[in-house]
């Protein structure tokens, strides 16, 4: 039943992925994929007439089984120049880069407002001990961590910018009612929603990255949002001076931050609901040659659009395909060290800085990461298959940081901020990860399935990691940091070991005979004159997953 040459190179791959040709969910013929018989399907040479027979052996498939691109691109044989994709492509990035971007640069100040608040005075009016306060970091990844898959199986069910303007609606929200907590059960409430929230987001950018831009854009576009974390740190730092400057009664500065950052976030749902699109198919920015034009500019991808059908089948095939564990083992060992986003600024003051100058070092952090994720990204796009490498290569300075930290003397609070500083370069590998993921997964469902699975473990190491920052560890934290050391080793490592099997995997499809199961397949439509006609659907938008199709080739 299983064919050792359809399958992965090592043993652990061979154990995990059954065969191309076995009943597993890796290979679902289109007579497994639905007979529910709203298209016609068949197979063979170009049509000789609509009283042709359907091939049995294939059976028919509903609308929904086939992709949303497939359905738009049905009987519409326009001709453009890659001029013409370029023009659409740029009018894709004025209209949603910048929503994307601020969207990201308010839900990471709005993460970020407990760390922040830590200086401000948070921790005392709400009478919080350090377990408490390192709790409220845990709960947030937590709650992500619950709804994850939840949230990105509505992403696949419901529009995607309506759905997510309604979770931006509640984290305002959210962020409001921390201004009217005064102990650390409201805080607890408030830091669950939040996080139930925020599962939305990353997620349903890595779809619409997807959906809008080919494999090679998606690594651009996703730094390009990513870094808006570096700006929200830089922002939101002086932010974070200008309340400690307001006084009022009875009012404190870390609930001001709260009732700004709260009123920016509703603002930006309300703008959302509006303006955000939810597909190239259906965007009001595009007229239908345009969106035709911003489909078949996908096809390298392999990919197509999008599919709102789940397949149960795509969901078990990302559960048995390795590379969906170990980009989640890489995105959990990733993301321990990502406690330092509500530490960091309690460390910077143990050095010997006041709590202003705290504040204004935390902008330093931002410009850090926007340096290193433009540059990471922009060399990742332009050196061919090396996005592995790079990633790599960014976490070297983690690692000296970590090894300066836990070797300066106390007394080297310069060297040891510099250090600190240096610990925030890697994060340009787990941008990389983001894109990767997308990049080399296919099927709708599977892609889902995929993005949420590393997004869980993306909490996992965050709801992990500050339990590390023990009272007994303070101040020079050598346990944290040697915790914190040991997974910027392995991140690296891992990164290659993808690569390496990913490669491995095209070399064996080289060696194969063409596959031209899914190379002729019709769809019946009516056309304008309210004539039933067939027309041929290209295997890019038959939803097929990167296991099925054949032709497939992982990006490195």
């Amino acid at each position: 039943m299983f064919s050792s040459r359809r399958v992965f190179s090592t043993r652990l791959l061979s154990f995990l992925a059954p065969g191309r040709r076995g009943s597993g969910p890796e290979y679902q013929p289109l007579d497994q994929l639905g007979k529910r018989g709203t298209f016609e399907v068949v197979e063979g040479d170009e049509l000789g007439g609509l009283g042709a027979e359907l091939d049995d052996s294939l059976g028919g498939i509903e609308v929904d089984d086939v992709d949303t691109g497939a359905q738009l691109l049905a009987g519409e044989d326009i001709e453009f120049l890659e001029e013409d994709a370029n023009r659409v492509r740029d009018k894709i990035d004025w209209h949603i880069l910048p929503l994307m971007c601020t969207l990201y640069w308010i839900q990471f100040m709005d993460k970020t407002t407990l760390g922040s608040s830590a200086i401000l005075g948070i921790r005392e009016a709400t009478h919080l001990t350090t377990n408490e306060y390192n709790m409220l970091g845990t709960i947030f990844y937590v709650s992500y961590l619950l709804f994850e898959y939840p949230q990105n199986l509505a992403l696949q069910r419901f529009p995607v910018g309506k759905w997510m303007s309604l979770n931006i609606f509640v984290w305002g929200l959210a962020l409001l009612g921390h201004a009217a907590c005064k102990n650390f059960a409201g805080l607890f409430a408030v830091r669950f929603i939040l996080g139930m929230c925020e599962g939305s987001i990353t997620a349903g950018f890595m779809i619409v990255s997807s959906m809008f831009y080919t494999r090679n854009e998606q690594t651009l576009r996703v730094g390009y949002w990513f870094l808006m974390n570096g700006t929200a740190q830089i922002i939101s730092g002086f932010i974070s001076f200008g309340t400690l400057h307001i006084k009022t009664e009875g009012f404190e500065p870390w609930q001001w931050l709260m009732c700004i950052t709260g009123t920016l976030t509703l603002i930006t749902a309300v703008v959302y609901w509006f303006y955000f699109p939810d597909s190239p198919t259906n965007a009001w920015f595009l007229t239908k040659k345009e969106r035709i034009i911003a489909i078949r500019r996908l096809k390298e991808n392999q990919t197509g659009v999008e599919n709102k059908h789940f397949k149960i089948e795509q969901v078990h095939e990302a559960l048995h395909d390795p590379k969906t564990w170990l980009f989640a083992l890489f995105s959990a060992l990733n993301n321990v060290p990502n406690s330092l986003t509500n530490q960091g600024q309690i460390i910077v003051a143990s050095f010997g800085f006041t709590y202003l100058q705290t504040t204004l070092l935390g902008c330093v952090d931002g410009v850090i990461e926007i340096i290193t994720i433009w540059t990471g990204v922009h060399l990742a796009a332009r050196l061919k298959d090396a996005r592995a490498y790079v990633a790599a290569m960014y976490f070297i300075p983690n690692i000296v940081g970590v090894l300066l930290i836990n070797l300066l003397p106390w007394s080297n609070r310069i060297g040891l901020l510099c250090a600190q500083w240096l610990t925030g370069v890697g994060t340009t590998g787990f941008v990389l990860s983001l894109s990767w993921l997308s990049n080399v997964t296919a099927g709708h469902t599977k892609r889902v399935t995929a993005n949420a699975i590393m997004l869980i473990a993306y909490c996992i190491g965050n709801a992990l990691g500050p339990f590390m920052w023990q009272e007994k560890y303070r101040p020079r934290n050598h346990v944290p940091w040697t915790i914190i050391g040991l997974c910027y080793v392995a991140c690296p490592l891992l990164l290659l070991l993808i690569r390496r099997t990913l490669a491995s995997e095209n070399k064996r499809r080289d060696l194969e005979r063409p596959d031209e199961t899914y190379n002729d397949v019709y769809i019946e439509i009516v056309d304008t004159n309210g004539i039933r006609v067939r027309k041929r659907v290209d295997k890019e938008f038959l939803d097929l997953t990167d296991i099925q199709n054949r032709e497939f080739r992982y990006v490195l």
